[in-house]
């Protein structure tokens, strides 16, 4: 993969096309599908609220009917429950992509799921990655950092009487909009092979939710706690071979309101 760290992307303009987004409600999900709409494209919205269960197959194959590639970006309800979802969903997407006659598959992991084994989400992502490998047409794989957004996720998941207790790790955030950008240039085959994503800076995860409370003007206190030692290590970095694209995330945070 080479390394990139500027924002000259491919037109997708001339490859309109029909592309199914399995989550397309989510934070990605729906910057994706208003970005391939904007170039053309036509989306179909494979989500609850759009009608469909991933975790039981009825109507997929007559939804992807048509279709040229099948973009993943689901996520789990809870973590315990992480892997056999994800496998589940992934199995079916799969086959019903294969009977419809689709030509791509595209899944949204993270970087570093196969560096953490004692994290069970990050395994369950790479139960994900291999599931549609085995079933889904032409997979490739988008590896990502975390998302500009997820200092805010954490912070509101993990407070408590006023106090977040926040793990303790090295990152190298990543604009979401970058994020969306490749999956699509990954669905209508501007982009072949597997890839890595991540933006341009790394951060620990402590100072920024610290820098976000400041931000907000929230009384909330920020505590650091122990992570899984595969992750304080510094398994959530990418290698050298990650696209790095977008703007730094003190940047990206000086933006918002």
């Amino acid at each position: 993969m080479a390394s990139i760290a500027d924002n000259n992307y491919p037109s997708n303009q001339e490859c309109v096309m029909k592309i199914a987004v399995a989550g397309a409600t989510g934070l990605i999900g729906a910057q994706l599908t208003a970005l391939a709409r904007k170039e053309g494209h036509d989306v179909v919205e494979i989500a609850r609220s759009t009608g469909f269960d991933l975790l039981a197959p009825d109507g997929l194959e007559e939804a992807l009917a048509g279709a040229e590639a099948v973009v993943d970006v689901t996520s789990s309800i809870g973590l315990q429950d992480a892997a056999p979802y994800f496998t589940t969903v992934a199995r079916n997407l799969g086959r019903a992509a294969t009977a419809a006659g689709v030509r791509r598959s595209v899944v949204l992991s993270i970087v570093g799921v196969d560096q953490s084994p004692d994290y069970d989400y990050y395994a369950a992502k790479l139960a994900h990655e291999q599931a549609t490998r085995e079933a889904a047409p032409g997979a490739v794989v988008l590896r990502a950092t975390q998302f500009h957004e997820f200092p805010g996720q954490m912070l509101r998941w993990n407070t408590q009487d006023g106090v977040a207790r926040i793990i303790d790790v090295p990152s190298q955030p990543v604009d979401s909009a970058e994020v969306a950008r490749l999956l699509l240039d990954l669905a209508t085959g501007e982009v072949t092979a597997d890839q890595d994503l991540a933006g341009p800076q790394v951060e620990r995860l402590v100072d920024q939710v610290r820098r976000l409370v400041e931000h907000t003007g929230s009384d909330v206190t920020v505590e650091a706690v122990d992570a899984p030692p595969s992750m304080a290590g510094g398994s959530m970095l990418p290698g050298p071979g990650a696209l790095l694209r977008g703007p730094a995330w003190g940047t990206w945070l000086a933006q918002q309101g």
